[in-house]
């Protein structure tokens, strides 16, 4: 049986948690407005009004957000950014196979290991495992981060005032696993996740895929993926040696229950289109922005 525990006067309280609820509404209206209307090129004032805010509060955000610019980030907006993300991204996966870059011990930008969690484990609905979850803020909303005593197993997001749809579509993945909240037990996952300054190799993230072996296959290809670049589905489909799966690929991608540490959102359609995201293709482009501002894109 599953088993929750929420508690929403905790989520109510002020604090960090409310000021990256604000930062990433103003940032998510502002990428609303610049997706809408990147080809008119606005003046950062257009975008501040949308956003709710002034000119320097918008240039301030997006500064601590992602130290990047706004017109930077509406740079990485663009199709043509995303064209570009694209290029060579069939050799980009054959040059991780070829240096050896596949497998539990492979490193990418964020420092992961990985294993999967054997079939049967799958299969039962994750019963007999214990999922520890907390909410914390992130450059993206609030993130539910989910966690066994192997690693890091769920990564969600929610806006505000939706913390409880979001546990809720990760425990149905899994239903027969009991869910214990652990705020402070998560924590120093949630900090080793978002914070650039604490991606190191000797003390690399590590993560269980629990999933189908297709899926797990599909997921494991989106690891090999590195910041900056992305790949399209049918490239991840020739990868996993079955060309014609792109639609099943598509499927396993949009499953994938570690957001961001696997980099589903750097899978885009042939044309560099920002095909469907389950948490949001608001969020997607929130993602490969701040990622392009991490890379220091000016």
């Amino acid at each position: 049986m599953m088993t929750l525990a929420i508690h929403d006067q905790r989520l109510a309280k002020p604090g960090t948690q409310n000021a990256a609820w604000r930062d990433y509404d103003s940032v998510r209206r502002a990428i609303a407005f610049i997706s809408a209307n990147w080809r008119a090129q606005p003046t950062i004032e257009a975008m501040a009004d949308a956003a709710g805010v002034t000119p320097d509060e918008l240039h301030h955000l997006f500064r601590r957000w992602a130290s990047i610019t706004p017109k930077a980030f509406m740079q990485a907006l663009t199709l043509d950014h995303a064209r570009n993300l694209l290029r060579d991204s069939a050799s980009i996966l054959d040059a991780a196979l070829d240096s050896g870059l596949s497998g539990p011990g492979r490193l990418h930008d964020l420092f992961v290991t990985h294993e999967a969690m054997s079939p049967g484990e799958w299969k039962n609905g994750g019963a007999g495992l214990t999922l520890r979850y907390g909410f914390h803020p992130s450059p993206f909303g609030t993130a539910i981060v989910i966690a066994t005593d192997r690693g890091l197993s769920g990564l969600a997001f929610a806006d505000h005032g939706e913390e409880k749809i979001a546990l809720a579509d990760m425990t149905r993945r899994w239903p027969n696993a009991t869910y214990v909240e652990d705020h402070k037990g998560t924590a120093p996952l949630a900090a080793r996740i978002f914070d650039p300054k604490l991606w190191r190799p000797d003390q690399p993230l590590r993560v269980v895929l629990i999933g189908t072996d297709f899926e797990v296959r599909v997921w494991e290809t989106l690891l090999k993926i590195p910041m900056g670049r992305a790949v399209s589905y049918s490239d991840i489909a020739c990868n996993i040696n079955n060309p014609k799966a792109s639609r099943a690929v598509g499927a396993a991608v949009g499953k994938n229950p570690v957001s961001f540490v696997v980099p589903c959102h750097r899978a885009l359609g042939k044309s560099g289109t920002l095909t469907g995201y389950h948490w949001g293709t608001t969020r997607k482009q929130a993602m490969l922005g701040w990622e392009a501002g991490q890379l220091g894109m000016q």
